[in-house]
């Protein structure tokens, strides 16, 4: 298994930066291979389930197997292949460190992984 584990600080308090990453329609604004994803109900709990659509049309269903609000969320893909972790931390002047970790049983380019936390903190920070 490959992992990595990004953390960034982003200008934002912790509740705006938890339910901006929850909100399905706001994924392909930081994950440039997502074109559309949605979810089978909301608000979002343990159990619910992420459908994403990647830029070669196939869609990708995922599973929330953790979930504490405004604290941490984390999808796996149903096949168990890919996990994804968002975590956040509240630190002083309404900012947040957020902690974007993967975890697959694929190869992943490291540099693509960075580019979605730093875009991530671009687009929620406008």
């Amino acid at each position: 298994m490959k992992e990595i584990k990004l953390t960034i600080q982003i200008n934002k308090p912790v509740s705006d930066v938890f339910v901006f990453t929850l909100d399905p329609k706001n994924t392909p604004l930081y994950v440039n291979s997502i074109l559309e994803e949605e979810t089978n109900e909301w608000p979002v709990k343990l159990g619910t389930i992420y459908r994403n659509r990647k830029d070669n049309s196939e869609w990708s269903e995922y599973g929330v197997i953790e979930f504490k609000e405004n604290e941490t969320f984390t999808l796996q893909k149903k096949d168990g292949s890919l996990l994804v972790r968002y975590a956040f931390k509240p630190i002083r002047n309404n900012k947040t460190e957020f902690e974007y970790y993967v975890k697959s049983n694929t190869e992943f380019d490291e540099y693509f992984i960075k580019g979605i936390v730093e875009k991530l903190k671009t687009v929620i920070e406008e």
